[in-house]
């Protein structure tokens, strides 16, 4: 999948969230902004209550795509016959657009009334959702093959170049200016503190600077703009680099405590799901079925 393409798949997986919960918002709005004793008396109770005809749609589509979500993640990541269908990432980008547009209907299927054991499913699928997030911006931190498979540090730094060398083969410079260049890219900002994120706050200063003294050095060598370009793009390529090397252990650290909070709240979840489906079937309550 090309760059362009993935952005039109992105791009269409997230305007489906956003016309989903615009339309279901401005129809169902006179309804939901109403008292709970107030909405029997309502037009629309019938249609919008979480056993009414779209209420109740909404939270069966809703509950199927969180598991539709869960379920084609798991499998294409667990099992290896399925290893060669497409990429890890795109699959975990399709898993986020199911587990986040299915929590949104089931938000509606309940009218925003919560409670009894429901309401334990519910936050704990808020809490899937909100773990989610902050687990997707995690993933991101950890470099990965394009296929999505994990890189080790070694791999990592195996990925570095010789920015320097790369340079001079694109312009030619004075031994100074390229050494200044040299020493400017080499800063090892990750010795001046213990602390991660005050490491990180200096790391980004020291990046700045670098940019700066960079094109500075272009610009006194009359270095055009369009020559700039790939070049600034090494040392910005290079900087990327170095931030996920220093961060890298930090980050699957905090991945792997992420899962021990994010598993349990999808388990529960689930399970109070599954239960609360089956009481709603004994107790004769029917859809289009």
């Amino acid at each position: 999948m090309s760059k362009t393409t993935h952005f039109i798949y992105i791009s269409i997986l997230v305007l489906i969230v956003i016309v989903a919960f615009v339309t279901i918002t401005f129809n169902g709005f006179p309804y939901y902004r109403l008292g709970i004793e107030v909405r029997p008396f309502h037009a629309d109770d019938s249609t919008l209550r979480p056993s009414g005809f779209l209420g109740h749609g909404l939270g069966i589509i809703g509950t199927l795509l969180i598991i539709l979500g869960v379920s084609l993640y798991m499998i294409r990541k667990r099992f290896r016959t399925f290893i060669r269908l497409g990429f890890l990432k795109h699959w975990l980008e399709f898993h986020i657009f199911l587990c986040t547009l299915g929590p949104i209907m089931v938000l509606f299927h309940t009218s925003f009334k919560f409670g009894g054991l429901v309401a334990i499913s519910f936050w704990s699928m808020v809490a899937v959702f909100l773990s989610g997030i902050i687990g997707r911006f995690i993933y991101i931190q950890i470099p990965r093959t394009i296929e999505g498979k994990e890189l080790s540090l070694k791999e990592v730094r195996e990925m570095k170049s010789n920015v320097g060398v790369n340079i001079q083969k694109l312009v030619t410079l004075d031994d100074e200016s390229y050494q200044v260049i040299v020493e400017s890219i080499n800063t090892k900002a990750e010795l001046y503190h213990k602390n991660f994120f005050v490491r990180y706050i200096r790391k980004y200063g020291d990046d700045m600077k670098t940019l700066r003294n960079v094109k500075a050095v272009l610009g006194k060598n009359n270095i055009t703009r369009s020559q700039q370009k790939p070049i600034i793009a090494l040392v910005k390529s290079d900087i990327t680099l170095n931030r996920k090397i220093d961060r890298l252990l930090t980050m699957q650290n905090l991945f792997k405590y992420w899962h021990v909070l994010h598993l349990p709240f999808a388990l529960v979840m689930l399970v109070i799901m599954v239960i609360h489906v089956a009481v709603t079937i004994v107790f004769g309550y029917r859809w289009i079925f």
